[in-house]
């Protein structure tokens, strides 16, 4: 059941985070940040959107926003941005450059800032960018300054204020205590729904169908020539009897971007059943699990009967496992497998998605491909809330419709789209669903994203 409550949220200032230095020196907070709105919490800040979670799909979001100059406040609960694309410690970020072109100008705008730090920092490939982590945390900072997007990081929303079935804000907890900040439009990128979730709309979730999560982890000190990522794959196999813990579903070794060093994607907690990331007990016993799977994973390397691997060391692991699914928003459309698989078009399209749909589950990988797909903008909306929009793996949409566009690249996409949405939703002081998309579809063309796609069949065969 959905529940009713209220959400707050704090903010950085770019070019330089004149906010946070403030902060971090000690000073009171002034009169007017004090004021307490009907949640009954201080004001931290007050915005004209605000969007919640730093992953691909938040970063789209404050992107898509910031560049039409309104006033954009990004907040995450770590201390970086970037979310799975971070987590996951070197997996590539897919459909973010279909065929090598570009996918938006905000795509292409982090895509320019990782760019910018070399070539160990980045490399290119069909659709997909793969990085150096490390990099990319600076790079996304550098995207948010150049459009002068606000951020804050340490900083978890965990509550939602509501007026007039309006959410107006948002309830973050932080050193101070609980603060609100308040918004004309909210952007809801947890990827768990969780901002809709405390705003009482309506969400969706197959508790019988939910995806396993990994943490991710990485291999350093590779001995190069010689040793390749099967050989890895094939002690991780031989150390199971001895590592009961090491997956027997899905394993992925690869190499981070440029370096030498590998990343490994697996299973995860596969063994386990289904588990509910939202639910505070299994969400425990999962994390700590996996950090015990992946110790595991680094004994049956070290133990290998192949004396190169002796000497491969643990680089590190994420710092929380990546969750494929938990809560989706219920909006005025959802989107389904036939439409993935058929490559459904809309007239409200804000963006499309394509790539592989993992149906594999709990017992490793089974990847089918979809066919590119658009996203209507009544998906983005939460079916009776206001002032919502949401972003990323959370969009209305049903189990398998919901896997069908997970890809990084993806989740940025219908983020930019939900960003841009609010930006002239507050500019126009409406709420999203008295937006005329035809007016959205105008802005999204002027950042460089491609609605109208002929050549779908072609795309379908290279994709």
């Amino acid at each position: 059941m959905d529940r009713n409550r209220a959400i707050s949220r704090r903010r950085f200032v770019p070019a330089g985070l004149a906010a946070a230095a403030g902060a971090s020196a000690g000073k009171p907070l002034s009169q007017a940040a004090l004021a307490r709105p009907q949640s009954g919490h201080p004001i931290l800040d007050s915005v004209d959107v605000l969007v919640v979670g730093g992953g691909p799909a938040g970063i789209g979001a404050a992107l898509g926003a910031a560049r039409t100059s309104v006033k954009t406040l990004l907040i995450e609960n770590h201390s970086f941005f970037g979310g799975v694309a971070a987590w996951s410690l070197g997996m590539q970020m897919n459909q973010m450059r279909p065929f090598g072109g570009p996918r938006s100008a905000v795509h292409e705008l982090l895509i320019e800032k990782l760019a910018a730090y070399g070539e160990q920092a980045m490399a290119l490939g069909e659709h997909e960018v793969w990085s150096n982590v490390e990099y990319l945390k600076v790079a996304i900072l550098d995207a948010l300054d150049e459009v002068r997007a606000g951020y804050l990081v340490h900083l978890p929303a965990v509550d939602a204020v509501v007026e007039r079935n309006r959410i107006t804000g948002v309830i973050v907890s932080t050193k101070r205590g609980l603060m609100a900040i308040r918004a004309k439009a909210v952007v809801d990128c947890t990827g768990d729904a969780d901002v809709a979730y405390f705003a009482g709309a309506e969400t969706m979730t197959d508790p019988d169908k939910l995806m396993p999560m990994t943490l991710a982890l990485t291999l350093t000190n590779i001995p190069r020539p010689g040793i390749e990522a099967a050989a890895i794959v094939a002690a991780l196999r031989a150390g199971t009897p001895m590592h009961p813990l090491i997956t027997s579903g899905f394993l992925e070794v690869k190499p981070v971007a440029r370096c030498n060093s590998f990343w490994i994607n697996h299973a995860g907690t596969a063994a386990m059943g289904r588990v509910d990331a939202t639910d505070p007990r299994q969400r425990t016993e999962a994390e700590c699990r996996s950090r015990r799977q992946a110790l595991q994973m680094i004994q049956a390397i070290r133990e290998s009967e192949n004396p190169n691997l002796r000497q491969i060391e643990w680089g590190s692991a994420g710092p929380q496992v990546s969750v494929r699914e938990t809560r989706r928003v219920k909006g005025s459309y959802v989107i389904t497998e036939e439409d993935a698989m058929a490559g459904r078009q809309f007239a409200d399209t804000i963006g499309w998605r394509s790539g592989l749909i993992d149906l594999g589950g709990q017992t490793g990988s089974k990847l089918v491909r979809m066919k590119v797909h658009d996203v209507p903008y009544r998906s983005l909306v939460p079916e009776k809330l206001d002032g919502l929009l949401v972003g990323g793996r959370c969009i209305s949409a049903t189990h398998v419709g919901a896997a069908a566009g997970k890809s990084m690249g993806n989740c940025m996409a219908t983020g930019h789209a939900a960003g841009l949405a609010a930006a002239l939703c507050a500019q126009q002081g409406i709420v999203p669903r008295e937006l005329k998309v035809g007016r959205l579809q105008d802005k999204l063309r002027a950042d460089r994203v491609r609605l109208d796609i002929r050549n779908r069949e072609q795309m379908n065969l290279r994709m």
